[in-house]
């Protein structure tokens, strides 16, 4: 049951990557007016999963509390690191007649990478846990939808035609399934790396939330969008405590 679980999830985030279809549909800046809003709820939603599921689920054994505290940290310190490659192979010459930006395929090469962290915490939160499994997805979902949009617009930006851009967003998001497999079978051979990973997959929602989502809302400094953006991140945890509450 575990592994339908885990797999159905990655499949329906990996899913979301077709949403870049409403490119077709509509006009960029129309899109954009409300991304920074499901950027906000996704914020809430991640912070919401890691301190009201994943941690109470970690201190249910009080003789791993400070391993788990220790690897959670070492999560993310582990997306800061893969995040600093990233950014070291981004190429800083400017576009021009001999030189072709490739934007494009590196924000690629790192979605693979973030898509299959993605499956590495699913996959993790499942094992801990089925309602652990479904708050951590439904995190993750929240976090995709505009991230997923955005990827696209990077891709259209960078010259890619639209149904190449939509394309090779859809493989860099099968990365997620890649990550939830491995998972499911090697922490199957192994009770240490199972009960590792959700502290671990709980430093990199940490590190997405802090790094990535928190900077983006700082560039909208207007009043009434800041306090939108605050009451879409206030919604974010309220749906993550909702499912706990459901969950009984």
């Amino acid at each position: 049951m575990t592994v339908l679980y885990t797999l159905g999830s990655v499949v329906l985030v990996s899913a979301l990557s077709l949403l870049g279809i409403i490119f077709f549909l509509f006009e960029e800046k129309s899109i954009h007016k409300v991304l920074l809003y499901f950027v906000s709820l996704s914020t809430g939603a991640l912070l919401g999963d890691v301190f009201i599921h994943i941690i109470p689920e970690m201190m249910n054994d009080p003789t791993t509390i400070k391993r788990n505290l220790i690897i959670l940290l070492g999560g993310i310190l582990f997306s800061f690191i893969l995040e600093k490659l990233i950014h070291w192979r981004h190429c800083h010459v400017l576009p021009s007649v001999h030189h072709h930006h490739p934007m494009g395929l590196v924000n690629v090469v790192a979605e693979s990478i973030h898509n299959f962290i993605d499956g590495l915490a699913i996959a993790a939160a499942f094992l801990a846990s089925i309602p652990v499994g479904i708050s951590t997805s439904l995190a993750i979902v929240f976090h995709e939808i505009p991230h997923e949009v955005g990827n696209v617009a990077i891709l259209l930006h960078s010259g890619f035609p639209k149904k190449k851009a939509l394309l090779f967003n859809m493989l860099s998001a099968a990365a997620a399934i890649v990550g939830a497999v491995v998972v499911l079978l090697f922490a199957a051979a192994s009770d240490v790396l199972s009960s590792a990973m959700l502290p671990f997959a709980a430093g990199n929602l940490l590190y997405i939330a802090g790094s990535d989502l928190i900077p983006e809302l700082h560039k909208e400094s207007r009043l009434p969008q800041s306090l939108l953006q605050l009451l879409c991140i206030v919604a974010g945890m309220f749906i993550m405590y909702g499912v706990k509450v459901f969950e009984g």
